[in-house]
């Protein structure tokens, strides 16, 4: 009997897990942990990857299955880069939520008209710290003795990697992740990090399924892993996810969009036209893990879902109240996170025949409203992927939203002529895809399940209604 287990280490923004997963593909443990960034000496917000590694180490030295752990690999968040002195870390990583060019406007023009243009980057100017580049220019300029103590660069999965196994890498679809980094097209780093010496600073590219090396012996004894346990490179997490995908789009005989949720919503479709893509909808091109450019959307849909709950349960909502906001007019208008999305810069609201509502919804219209909202801005980021494609279009849903029947099936209702396919797997999509990138090249089956479209009277004026409102 086969009793080795892969330690997929998922780090999402909000949220981090550890799972124990066996030759099948069985979840045998996990754990979670709440993620939010730490300040750091430098007077920033920075990622919490000590309160992390502490996390780590305790739980699975406290776990009777650690030492069955033959792999391990890593799916992290996009926009998050490490940088090693001669010692660890040469400065604690960039929280992406923090603005650290704000208050240096002149500092911020200059890297505007440094950085790459769109055309190359297929990577739109986002705010904060979410253009990755951001983050080395504002250290290399406001830090710069710490900046001098940089001796490698390194994605942020592949910073696991590395203390895991004392191996640098670097990985491309962490690399392409809206960084201003790295030219899709082109497969190589943007003039921008060529001229402001970053690209030297990065480790080797690996790919995301390589194996580094085995578990160093200080962590090998920390943590209670197997000292030949396996360190595979790692990689973006929706990323992993789309990646075991892959191989079903590759005839381009449909027209694929993998809808990964979490944090982020995140929307990527392979094969269909860069050409279409627009920088102000926040729409770019990631990178999968073969190095080829993927359009792809978002929009920060766990905070918009959980801003439009206002307190109410997630599952709260029925058809019957989504027929009442139907029926009464009542629309949310976008947007509800401070960061990315098609609308960026708008005040979303809750408005009754368009004047704004002064009462507030019950609980089952809050959670009927939230799930409306997102497969309304969902439909339409679809519909603006594949604008102009003559294909069957299928729409595969992954994460917390898959698991949410009423936004599923107003899905469905909002693209009729396409395919909505829902993922019921135990596993997260992320973590799932991280795991198969551990095993690259075995076959995979996705227990996807159709969806079947919600009946909802006045749904298309409805919908209709809220397109009439939407920037143009």
């Amino acid at each position: 009997m086969n009793d080795e287990l892969t330690l997929v280490i998922d780090i999402g923004k909000s949220h981090a897990k550890l799972l124990m997963v066996d030759a099948q593909g069985t979840v045998v443990e996990r754990h979670g942990r709440a993620n939010a960034s730490v300040p750091s000496a430098l007077g920033y917000p920075a990622l919490d990857v000590q309160g992390l590694e502490d996390w780590m180490a305790q739980t699975l030295r406290a776990s009777s299955h650690t030492a069955r752990c033959r792999r391990v690999i890593t799916s992290t968040h996009g926009a998050a880069l490490v940088a090693l002195g001669d010692e660890g870390l040469a400065w604690a990583p960039v929280d992406y939520e923090f603005d650290g060019l704000a208050q240096h406007p002149l500092l911020a023009s200059a890297f505007d008209a440094a950085a790459d243009g769109f055309a190359y980057t297929l990577s739109p100017d986002l705010p904060a710290g979410l253009n990755a580049a951001r983050q080395l220019f504002y250290v290399q300029n406001l830090h710069p003795e710490a900046w001098r103590r940089t001796r490698c660069l390194l994605p942020y999965a592949q910073y696991w990697a590395w203390r895991l196994s004392g191996q640098c890498a670097s990985e491309v679809s962490s690399l392409g992740c809206h960084t201003h980094l790295w030219r899709p097209q082109e497969g190589g780093f943007s003039a921008l990090a060529q001229a402001k010496g970053w690209a030297a600073l990065f480790a080797p590219l690996r790919a995301a399924w390589e194996v580094l090396g085995t578990v160093n012996p200080e962590i090998a004894e920390a943590w209670g892993l197997p000292a030949h346990c396996q360190v595979h490179v790692g990689v973006h997490d929706s990323n992993a996810c789309l990646a075991r995908y892959l191989d079903t789009s590759a005839d381009q005989a449909f027209a694929l969009t993998v809808v990964s949720s979490g944090t982020w919503t995140v929307l990527m479709a392979p094969g269909a036209p860069t050409a279409s893509l627009q920088a102000e909808r926040d729409m770019l091109a990631n990178v999968d893990v073969l190095g080829r450019a993927t359009p792809t959307a978002r929009f920060m849909g766990g905070r918009e879902f959980a801003a439009l709950l206002d307190g109410a349960p997630a599952d709260a909502g029925t058809l019957a109240d989504v027929q009442a906001l139907v029926d009464s007019v009542t629309l949310a208008t976008p947007s509800f996170a401070e960061h990315g999305g098609p609308f960026i810069g708008r005040q979303g609201q809750i408005v009754r025949n368009g004047q704004p509502l002064s009462t507030a919804l019950p609980p089952g219209q809050r959670a009927a409203l939230a799930a409306l909202y997102c497969a309304q801005t969902t439909a339409w980021l679809v519909d603006r992927l594949w604008d102009g494609v003559e294909l069957p279009r299928t729409v595969v849903l992954e994460g917390p939203l898959a698991q949410n029947a009423l936004y599923l099936a107003l899905l469905q209702a909002l693209l009729p002529q396409a395919r909505c396919l829902a993922s019921h797997d135990a596993m997260e999509g992320t973590a799932r895809g991280a795991w198969l990138l551990s095993r690259w090249g075995a076959s995979a089956d996705s227990a996807l399940v159709p969806v079947e479209a919600a009946q909802v009277s006045g749904l298309s004026a409805y919908q209709a209604g809220w397109l009439a409102g939407l920037p143009v």
